[in-house]
């Protein structure tokens, strides 16, 4: 057993890292000679290892047999750059609906097929609040935040003043209530949805209608910080 096997993790993905880590640290594309020396691996070991990374599209070998970070890479970072950039933006209108007096304020974004995931999180000052951490999971076919992903992630829809809201009275969760705001970047392109949350009892026509226009303003706010057009009423 290796010494990375030892230490919990497994060998060959710790292999498959270095490499990468030496191919991205290059200006220019680099030949399987320096990568052996880049990494102090044989290269039958390399050569077995890109062969995954190439299939993975992490790592592309060019028609000189020099290798360069693939295409799935630079999508890896895209989505980095925008998660981060995301966070920058929303951290501060999240915290700022909360201080306005809002029920707890959250961003949630697209999972996979069933899922949506809490991103971020700022609790409401109420003295009884609804239970959701970031990095929860969240059904994605229940709930004012998960009808707006379905109904933007992929679809092609356009954003009016008539659909970037969702309410959600008892739908996950039987005690609570939510209203929520699409938020969008350039080109229309859907991120994720602001909610604002808490119990039902809370949750009045009055409230209702105050917690949307909280949350839309929130939205059009990160929409436009993002670059992206909020739509005209």
């Amino acid at each position: 057993m290796t010494k990375e096997a030892d230490n919990g993790g497994v060998a060959a993905v710790d292999r498959a890292v270095a490499i990468l880590r030496a191919v991205a640290c290059q200006s220019t594309p680099i030949t399987l000679a320096n990568l052996a020396r880049a990494t102090g691996y044989y290269k039958s070991t390399l050569l077995r290892l890109l062969t995954s990374l190439e299939r993975s599209a992490l790592v592309v070998r060019r028609a000189d047999g020099r290798y360069a970070l693939g295409p799935y890479a630079h999508q890896l970072g895209r989505a980095y750059e925008t998660t981060y950039r995301v966070s920058a933006v929303l951290t501060p209108l999240l915290t700022e609906l909360v201080e306005r007096g809002s029920e707890s304020a959250s961003f949630h974004v697209y999972r996979d097929s069933e899922h949506r995931i809490c991103l971020l999180r700022i609790d409401s000052h109420h003295s009884t609040l609804d239970r959701i951490d970031v990095g929860d999971l969240l059904p994605l076919e229940y709930g004012a935040a998960g009808r707006l992903i379905l109904r933007f992630r992929g679809t092609g829809l356009a954003p009016t003043a008539d659909n970037v809201l969702a309410v959600s009275l008892g739908e996950r969760d039987p005690d609570c209530a939510a209203v929520a705001a699409a938020v969008f970047s350039g080109d229309n392109e859907f991120r994720g949805a602001i909610s604002l949350s808490g119990p039902k009892e809370r949750f009045t026509p009055g409230a209702i209608a105050h917690q949307s226009e909280l949350v839309t303003e929130a939205a059009q706010r990160a929409t436009q910080m993002l670059g992206g057009h909020w739509p005209a009423r």
